[in-house]
């Protein structure tokens, strides 16, 4: 007589469905915060039902993240005149509520969520903007009130998908 052992069923992980899309460029110094934001995002043990991506410089590359998400919250820097390190949550309706154009990856960025409000395919979003100063070519550091943002920025978004996720 062969014994089996008892089948394990497991149970499935769940799919995370809020995607955390840090944007910017890695080497303009503070316009990649959404960047740093991403990667420190990355390292650490997020809830299951939450993903964080480095966009880059990205725009239409990224639009299949939009099939798999149906809740992308958006990082990114913004010139808005308010001191630097300031951290701004909003629920951007159109292409135009997205910051103002920092550097070539805006444009992308724009051009992306227009194409998917055209195509009728648009997730819920959200975007977290860092007030930064001025752009640094080819520095891949950040300001110290830009950096010192990180922690808010973080809990601003961990707090949000628990909220959209509960």
């Amino acid at each position: 007589m062969i014994e089996s052992s008892p089948v394990s069923v497991e149970t499935p992980v769940p799919t995370a469905d809020t995607l955390v899309m840090g944007v910017g460029n890695y080497l303009m110094g503070d316009e990649g915060i959404g960047v740093h934001i991403a990667h420190a995002m990355e390292k650490m043990p997020l809830p299951h039902y939450l993903t964080a991506l480095d966009g880059g410089t990205g725009g239409f590359f990224l639009m299949n993240y939009f099939d798999e998400y149906p809740t992308v919250i958006f990082v990114d820097a913004t010139m808005d005149g308010k001191p630097a390190g300031t951290v701004t949550l909003t629920e951007p309706r159109f292409a135009s509520d997205f910051p103002s154009a920092l550097s070539v990856h805006d444009v992308g960025l724009k051009d992306m969520i227009e194409t998917l409000y055209f195509l009728g395919n648009v997730p819920k979003l959200y975007l977290i903007t860092i007030s930064i100063k001025e752009m640094v070519p080819m520095y891949i550091g950040l300001s110290n009130e830009v950096e010192q943002s990180i922690p808010e920025v973080i809990d601003t978004i961990l707090k949000l998908a628990e909220k959209i996720h509960h």
